[in-house]
């Protein structure tokens, strides 16, 4: 079975990978779909991203992050998710949640999914409790602030020396 673990992972934090590696124990392989997107061109009730990192920066910290992972794949895209879905096969999207209000707008994202694709399944999978309290907005304002020291246990290693080589802040 191949699960799907899309979002903007700007940038992946522990809590993703923590969630990736999960659905890698329970899935034959895992595509985590790093996207670029607009949803609120399709659907006024959902929200527009605005990004801090390019596509090219989140792929490489996605793959930096991910790459102990054995069976999963790092793949961008820029279109629908429920068009990748059907591209790829994909027989599950796999979204981390860590708070009812995260549950709230992924179970929005789930049924507009699901009406306009009826083999789209979405599992949601609590956040660990060491990782609740993670987020990308958190690590963005280190990075604005030049924080690197507080990004421990937030991000991989290997995202912290990409992140200082780049110069990030």
């Amino acid at each position: 079975m191949i699960a799907l673990i899309p979002g903007s992972f700007d940038p992946i934090t522990l809590g993703h990978v923590n969630v990736i590696e999960r659905a890698a124990q329970k899935f034959d392989r895992v595509i985590v779909a790093v996207m670029n997107n607009d949803s609120s061109k399709h659907d006024k009730t959902l929200c527009s991203k605005t990004y801090m990192f390019d596509m090219g920066a989140r792929l490489e910290l996605v793959r930096l992050s991910t790459e102990h992972i054995e069976n999963a794949d790092v793949i961008s895209s820029s279109g629908m998710l429920i068009d990748l879905f059907d591209e790829l096969g994909a027989d599950v999207i796999v979204k981390g949640v860590r708070t009812v209000a995260d549950l709230e707008y992924e179970m929005i994202h789930a049924k507009w999914n699901k009406a306009h694709n009826d083999r789209v399944e979405t599992l949601f999978l609590p956040a660990d409790d060491a990782m609740a309290s993670v987020s990308s907005t958190l690590v963005r304002e280190h990075l604005k602030n030049g924080e690197y020291q507080k990004l421990d246990g937030i991000l991989s290693a290997k995202a912290i020396e990409y992140l200082k080589r780049v110069n990030i802040s």
